[in-house]
């Protein structure tokens, strides 16, 4: 029997003191020990594989199919139209930090989140909570190819490739099944797994690994695919990093939107932007964003980056809770397909409208491993168990604010790191002078001002639409009167 997991949700202030107790009682690693010597020069390969195929038979499959699909998948779908920024995917790695697991934008950090990916996604039939967990002795792929297909052993063996050391099938050896399987649910799965190894795990260009498969077959037991998702697009981002070369392997196209999206303005965010049927994967596809722009221009904007020039919660997310933790962790473990990395939330909370405090990030720097070697498993299994009992914590909502001793803590964090990998002295952010605490609470009462100001601007909106439908509704109810007493005389 499967065993539950427990979920814990605590207020945004009891979590900001164990936050801060933790952080001075375990030390910041991030500080103390893990100052990289990270290269200056990055050459990264954003190479995609060709989607036409698959643009293809989605556009011959009528409604119903596609229904079914997205009642299935979510809308992983629209990820194979969308069209990769290699330079702006460039561009950012240079800005990755691999001890923090997030970027480093001037003074800004961000990273994208379980929350966000999941509302991307819009994947419905998972379980939040339930993550992908590597078998230790797994089927084998031959038998994992016939059960999902419904050919011949001998078809399936014909079809397993060696490719860089990779077990892995050919895409083509699947396209014929897409396009002309009897069973229209396999041609969907097919299509799904499709998805899932060429544009969300693309490890190895026009196949499908043998570990997507793996965990392809285990998303009809409820398993949330975002953790993992995340989990490989955190390490190739390290990788790419740490080595300064290499080919980027995580979902290009979730990054892209993901990062876009926290540059989309706009003046006030419409009320169908959060209902269930919003898609903000086709809404970003019917969005005109910025083409032919350089990655050298890319890199100055991320430079230069200012708190005033990021939205920082995304218009398509309205979340009133965050996970921070799991388990005896101090943030949040992710297992992927090929190894397992953490992440602190915490770091990032104010992209979900939360007041940004100090984050607990003791043994972060640590987290990252590979499914290899010795010892491994016991880190995969510890991870797993950590999942069993998972914490969220209440958003506060209080704008893009920032704690003062949040603001010191990073300062000094940044120039630690700043000093001795990036090098990007011209545009040095630690000589302006601090803001007082006078000035801090006069930009928190002139945003809580603003946002009461829209709050009550949507308050009349509401009452004025609603005395017109009490109108509407008390005509019909005097005409139904009217025709009633007619029908009486007579």
């Amino acid at each position: 029997m499967e065993e539950s997991i427990t979920q814990i949700t605590e207020k945004n202030a009891v979590v900001r003191d164990w936050s801060l107790k933790t952080q001075r009682d375990k030390g910041d690693s991030l500080v103390e020990e893990c100052v990289a010597n990270l290269p200056e020069q990055i050459t990264v390969n954003v190479r995609q594989n060709n989607l036409e195929d698959l643009v293809r038979i989605w556009n011959q499959w009528d409604s119903d199919i596609k229904g079914i699909f997205t009642e299935r998948y979510g809308d992983i779908a629209h990820l194979i139209t969308i069209r990769v920024n290699e330079q702006l995917i460039q561009a950012m790695v240079r800005f990755w930090d691999p001890a923090c697991q997030c970027f480093t934008f001037n003074q800004e950090d961000m990273t994208p989140t379980i929350e966000e990916y999941a509302t991307l996604l819009r994947i419905d039939n998972v379980q939040f909570g339930k993550i992908y967990v590597k078998e230790p002795k797994p089927m084998t792929f031959k038998k994992k190819l016939v059960r999902l297909t419904d050919m011949t052993d001998a078809w399936a063996e014909k079809q397993i490739k060696k490719k860089n050391e990779t077990i892995c099938i050919p895409w083509s050896s699947l396209r014929d099944l897409v396009l002309n399987h009897p069973d229209m649910l396999k041609r969907v799965n097919l299509f799904a797994l499709a998805i899932y190894g060429l544009v969300i795990f693309p490890k190895v260009l026009g196949h499908l690994e043998v570990a997507v498969v793996d965990f392809f077959e285990r998303l009809k037991q409820g398993v949330n695919p975002v953790p993992t998702i995340l989990a490989e697009t955190f390490r190739s981002l390290s990788t790419c990093r740490r080595v300064g070369k290499g080919r980027f392997i995580g979902c290009a196209q979730l990054l892209n939107v993901w990062i876009l999206s926290h540059f989309w303005k706009i003046e006030r965010t419409p009320f169908h932007m959060f209902s269930k049927t919003f898609a903000p994967l086709e809404a970003y596809l019917k969005k005109e964003w910025p083409k032919e722009v350089t990655e050298q221009h890319w890199v100055s904007v991320f430079q230069n980056l200012r708190t005033k020039d990021i939205t920082w919660r995304a218009p398509w997310i309205r979340p009133s809770v965050l996970l921070y933790k799991c388990g005896s962790q101090d943030w949040v473990p992710l297992l992927g397909l090929w190894g397992g990395v953490g992440y602190a939330p915490l770091l990032v909370q104010r992209q979900l409208s939360s007041r940004q405090f100090i984050p607990a990030t003791g043994g972060l720097a640590q987290s990252e491993f590979a499914f290899t070697g010795e010892g491994y498993m016991k880190r995969v299994r510890d991870t797993a168990k950590s999942w069993k009992e998972i914490h969220f914590m209440e958003l506060a909502l209080y704008a893009d604010t920032l704690t003062q001793d949040y603001d010191l803590w990073r300062k000094q964090r940044v120039n630690s790191q700043q000093i001795s990998s990036t090098n990007y002295t011209a545009q040095n952010p630690f000589l302006e002078q601090m803001p007082s605490e006078l000035d801090i609470a006069r930009q928190e009462f002139e945003r809580e001002k603003a946002k009461m100001s829209r709050d009550l601007s949507t308050l009349q909106e509401e009452n004025y639409q609603l005395k017109i439908e009490v109108q509407v509704e008390r005509s019909r109810t005097e005409k139904v009167q009217r025709e009633a007493e007619i029908v009486r005389n007579d």
